[in-house]
């Protein structure tokens, strides 16, 4: 640890598993307070050995939800916004309800947590938000992707909109990942079938799935203070995928 985020406090929202997890223990060990929320409270419980401060069920699609885990959590420097669901096929393939589901958790879900906390940072002179996005969508097409990639567009340019609109007090910054390995990743690779991983693993340049340590360490540099001067940004990070 070289407490890079010490005397923090963080929020992290899907923070049971995945990329949501790595970055609630990569704050935690750079020295933040962590405040985990997730559905899955098993899981959740976990992170307290990991050096996870706090942690509660939160379902991010209630907005009433998501303002009373605001006023709870207080004071708060970093909000991570890991939410997220990918939703497989082509504009066939998706009904409205699909739609709505995708928009509601991977784009509604930032913009609850986002107008709870940001009142706060305000108030408190400053503080960082960073959203989990997608070079799926933001850089390039990806096949069956139609209602994620229209999220994770949605989710780019979300944080664009939030940065420039507070650009002297609050940053706003978003990581899009390549090919992930997760937990939901490797179910989405069961399902295509015995060769599915390695479908995935076909796909990245550097002939290997990314981790979520990696992503992590990237949403440490920017909810650290080392990231100051920047805002408004869609960060790739996706072993060469989009080259």
């Amino acid at each position: 640890m070289s407490d890079r985020l010490k005397g923090k406090r963080a929020f992290v929202t899907a923070a049971a598993v995945g990329i949501g997890r790595a970055c609630a223990v990569a704050f935690a060990r750079e020295g933040a307070t962590v405040f985990a929320t997730d559905i899955d409270e098993e899981k959740l419980a976990l992170l307290k050995q990991e050096g996870v401060a706090e942690v509660a069920r939160l379902d991010v699609r209630d907005a009433a939800g998501v303002a009373a885990m605001a006023k709870r959590a207080g004071k708060t420097d970093i909000l991570l916004n890991a939410a997220g669901f990918v939703h497989h096929g082509t504009v066939l393939d998706c009904s409205d309800d699909d739609w709505d589901f995708s928009f509601d958790l991977n784009v509604k879900s930032m913009h609850r947590t986002i107008r709870a906390f940001l009142p706060g940072m305000l108030e408190a002179g400053g503080g960082s938000i960073v959203n989990i996005s997608s070079a799926a969508g933001v850089f390039k097409a990806a096949p069956n992707r139609y209602a994620y990639g229209a999220t994770k567009a949605a989710v780019a340019a979300l944080t664009r909109s939030v940065a420039v609109d507070f650009i002297k007090r609050v940053r706003c910054n978003c990581i899009c990942p390549g090919t992930i390995e997760t937990p939901s990743m490797l179910e989405r690779a069961a399902a295509a079938g015995p060769d599915g991983r390695d479908m995935f693993v076909a796909r990245q340049p550097m002939g290997r799935l990314g981790t979520a340590e990696e992503i992590a360490a990237l949403a440490v540099y920017l909810a650290s203070d080392e990231s100051a001067f920047t805002t408004g940004v869609a960060h790739v990070i996706d072993g060469g995928w989009t080259l």
